[in-house]
């Protein structure tokens, strides 16, 4: 089977955010935003295996401009849980440069499958 970044990627991600819930809940007794991190950072690839299994380009490019806005959402949690301190700036760097990276080649992607429908 034929290597896919964005599959791979985006499921190692998934494990950091599920890590960094575990972390939130368990050292800083912080249950609503890592909540919230959790749910859009493991759907981003969640979507892109729904993605994987479309039944039409359509449906393909459909579930990928979902993960890239799930992506855009995780963005916007780990910033918040910075700004509030529940992680430290060394914390959300690592973090945060994967998920940026996601976003680009997720929007890349995207891109690439618009102008070849055209």
């Amino acid at each position: 089977m034929k290597e896919n970044i964005i599959q791979d990627k985006s499921f190692d991600f998934a494990v950091r955010i599920v890590n960094l819930y575990k972390y939130l809940t368990e050292n800083k007794k912080e249950y609503v935003l890592s909540k919230q991190v959790l749910r859009s950072g493991t759907s981003i690839g969640a979507n892109i295996e729904e993605s994987i299994g479309g039944r039409s380009d359509k449906e393909f490019l459909f579930k990928l401009e979902i993960s890239y806005k799930e992506a855009r959402e995780t963005i916007y949690w780990l910033k918040l849980l910075k700004a509030t301190d529940y992680i430290s700036a060394n914390e959300f760097e690592s973090i945060h440069f994967e998920a940026n990276e996601i976003c680009r080649i997720l929007a890349k992607i995207i891109l690439t499958l618009k102008r070849n429908r055209e």
